[in-house]
């Protein structure tokens, strides 16, 4: 299932509720850590199209069809800019710049590949019987992009 974004600050509020309303009917409660975690993914990539490419985009969620205990939820964002997410300083007192260091250390797994008419930011995360907060039983936010760690202070903008 996906939503087509146009390039407005306004669309992450519209994504956030189409995400909700997928999740409803996925047997992923809302209240439930993963939908939490899940619903603050798309804000943050969707604001990185948004924001950093002035183009339309494109949400792609990709839930399994039976919500178990081992099911894996992929989030995709695909927008029109080629140009690959770069690390971002971000200071004590941004407002900004620490999207791809949220993602980094909230999914599962994560990375971005070119595509024919732009580039596509993917995470994933597992729906584990444990807290999301137990990480380690999950995999712990290992990021899929080379040298794709956050640091204290660094961030990742995707341009």
């Amino acid at each position: 299932m996906q939503l087509e974004i146009r390039p407005d600050p306004a669309e992450v509020g519209r994504a956030r509720r189409w995400a909700r309303s997928r999740l409803a009917g996925s047997g992923i409660q809302a209240d439930e850590p993963l939908a939490e975690t899940l619903i603050l993914l798309v804000s943050e990539l969707v604001t990185n199209a948004v924001v950093h490419t002035g183009r339309p985009a494109v949400l792609r969620l990709c839930l399994p069809p039976v919500a178990t205990e081992e099911a894996t939820v992929r989030l995709e964002v695909a927008d029109r800019s080629g140009r690959a997410p770069v690390p971002r300083c971000a200071g004590d007192d941004a407002t900004g710049g620490r999207g791809l260091a949220l993602v980094d250390g909230l999914a599962d797994r994560w990375g971005w590949s070119v595509e024919s008419t732009g580039k596509r930011i993917w995470c994933e995360l597992d729906r584990c019987a444990k807290s999301r907060d137990m990480t380690a039983s999950c995999g712990g936010g290992a990021a899929a992009y080379g040298g794709g760690a956050a640091f204290e202070g660094l961030a990742y903008e995707a341009v």
